[in-house]
């Protein structure tokens, strides 16, 4: 209403004034140069320098020490025990994410937010006390380890403890990644699925996956990464029994207290190269994820 009883002969010079603002729309030339070569020495300095130094030190003694060091039984036994944890807590934590995510982006339920916070609970808990809170209810003078021992069942010191710990640690990866997706997306896709007759399995294998696939697949991403690469709780419940309890992490460890400099920087190496093809896959699936919340995948 004021617009419309406003003069012509004031509304033009008001309009004109307006468009003669200009509003700064980046930062000067020399704070973006500052800015970036900062940052781009923080990265040399504090990662790549870092990663150049593993592969260096691991060939420092030629390729024949560099092979034997990762082919050695007690390396042999730590990466198939590292991808056997991977492979049993991956997929357990991928069947709970996308429960938990479902449960919380579709419904309204009493104890949401409690079953939010149990969820964020690794995120804020010390891996190191994770795994001495496992000791303190499985190990031999624990709350349930008398009753363990008789039924013959070892969890600490054994692999079980080992899956244990890591599938704590990885819990929230899967979940975190898909409950905001899920709740930004809706439900007003599956409804319509359910209203033309398809039945819930339906509904989630045509309907739900295709919409989470790429976030779905950055959190099990994140989970494998973190279980490949987790040492604190691990090396709690583990032993450290050489050939036995060590993953990849423990058994760096161990070759480095024993001067075994060149031995650990070649196996290193391996974590390494897991890490860096991770964060390739990663890269892409953000890529992807981006591509999608913008509308160009579906």
């Amino acid at each position: 209403m004021a617009e419309a009883a406003r003069p012509a002969g004031i509304a033009a010079p008001l309009r004109q004034a307006t468009s003669k603002i200009e509003l700064p729309l980046s930062e000067p030339a020399w704070a973006r140069i500052v800015l970036t070569a900062i940052a781009l020495l923080f990265l040399a300095a504090f990662l790549v320098l870092p990663l150049v130094v593993v592969f260096v030190e691991a060939f420092s003694e030629g390729a024949r020490v560099y092979a034997r060091a990762i082919t050695e039984p007690e390396a042999l036994a730590a990466i198939r025990l590292t991808v056997l944890t991977a492979a049993i807590c991956v997929p357990l934590n991928t069947a709970f994410g996308l429960a938990a995510a479902w449960s919380i982006a579709k419904f309204d339920f009493r104890g949401k937010n409690l079953l939010l916070t149990l969820i964020d609970l690794p995120f804020s808990v010390s891996p190191v006390v994770a795994g001495l809170v496992f000791v303190l209810l499985f190990g031999l003078q624990g709350v349930f380890g008398g009753w363990l021992a008789a039924a013959g069942i070892k969890i600490i010191f054994a692999i079980p403890g080992i899956a244990l710990a890591t599938l704590f640690v990885t819990l929230p990866f899967v979940a975190r990644e898909l409950i905001p997706l899920m709740q930004a997306q809706g439900s007003t896709e599956e409804e319509a699925a359910i209203v033309l007759g398809a039945s819930g399995w339906q509904t989630f294998r045509r309907v739900t996956l295709p919409n989470i696939k790429w976030g779905l697949l950055y959190g099990v991403l994140l989970c494998n990464g973190r279980a490949i690469g987790e040492f604190g709780a691990v090396a709690v419940v583990s032993g450290h029994i050489i050939g036995l309890t060590n993953t990849i992490p423990l058994h760096i460890e161990v070759l480095y207290n024993d001067y075994a400099f060149a031995a650990s920087f070649a196996v290193a190496s391996l974590l390494t190269l897991m890490a860096l093809v991770t964060l390739g896959i990663k890269t892409v699936l953000e890529w992807r994820l981006v591509d999608t919340a913008a509308g160009g995948i579906h």
